[in-house]
């Protein structure tokens, strides 16, 4: 029997807490946990009031890989649920809103994917995402340059940018918004990142071909769709070693000039919050969000 751990008053089983998730590395599910909860002060603004799509791995990530956007059967009553808007239909997804919620989701072993917009208002995005995704032999290194320019070119429209490392091989550059809808921020983004493009020909791209991409970076802006979803802030991905799509300053982004220099596991966060605290704070402040021109 799984043992009980009460959480904040909630009876949680959590489930084969030796087993290894990561074998490249040793980290088990009990790591995983532990992971969350020390990251939990942090992590759960980006996840509160966002519908959430998990994308699980409960055999780790060489076993089967999936994503559950509908309430898993089992959910506990306590845990907040939502009717958000579906293309095929109205469906009712999990909110992650305290810790218990956190612990109970992690222990599904799942990256926590999360929309440009809360489930109070799903017509008005408030979040503009790029993800940069590079085609070998690019690599994050050439991801930052890119990230440099669009940092730039947003500041120019009153838009302050901050940076994440994806989990995998690209960064992924956030900025606040308001007075939008995903509608109108998927074009700007679009807008963007032809603008990235025609700067830099040899290293940006903003059309997804795949054979064009050999070398580029694939500025996409699709992401910004009120349908699509990004890895949270924070969360642990099902690659081969625990990498954590983790906060990155702008001097890190400046100073990346190898491949292996952003990569950030879940070993590492503890002391960059420490040392940091959120570096995307000011994305949930919404004094700091940009307006489209």
């Amino acid at each position: 029997m799984a043992p009980i751990t009460v959480v904040e008053g909630r009876r949680l089983a959590l489930s084969n807490l030796e087993k290894v998730l990561y074998p490249a590395t040793g980290f088990t599910k009990g790591e995983v946990l532990h992971y969350y909860a020390t990251v939990a002060e942090v992590l759960l603004p980006h996840l509160r009031d966002r519908a959430v799509s998990f994308l699980r791995y409960p055999d780790g990530p060489d076993g089967q890989v999936f994503f559950t956007k509908n309430v898993p059967p089992g959910t506990p009553e306590w845990v907040t649920t939502a009717e958000v808007p579906r293309v095929e239909g109205p469906s009712r997804m999990v909110l992650v809103q305290d810790l218990p919620s956190l612990m109970w989701a992690a222990n599904l072993v799942t990256e926590f994917h999360t929309h440009q917009w809360l489930v109070g208002a799903p017509d008005v995005a408030d979040r503009i995402v790029f993800d940069l995704d590079p085609g070998a032999p690019a690599s994050i290194v050439q991801c930052c340059e890119v990230a440099l320019w669009l940092r730039e070119r947003l500041a120019d429209d009153g838009i302050e940018a901050y940076a994440k490392t994806s989990g995998s091989k690209g960064l992924h550059l956030l900025a606040a918004v308001r007075e939008a809808s995903s509608e109108q921020v998927s074009a700007y983004a679009k807008e963007l990142a032809v603008e990235a493009e025609k700067a830099m020909p040899r290293l940006a791209l903003h059309r997804m071909n795949r054979s064009l991409r050999p070398g580029k970076v694939f500025v996409d802006w699709s992401q910004n769709a009120a349908r699509k979803t990004t890895a949270t802030p924070y969360t642990l991905r099902a690659r081969t070693e625990p990498t954590v799509s983790a906060p990155v300053t702008w001097e890190e982004v400046e100073q990346c000039e190898a491949p292996g220099r952003l990569d950030i596991e879940a070993r590492d966060l503890a002391s960059r919050v420490r040392g940091y605290g959120d570096l995307l704070a000011p994305l949930l402040d919404p004094q700091r969000a940009g307006l489209l021109p």
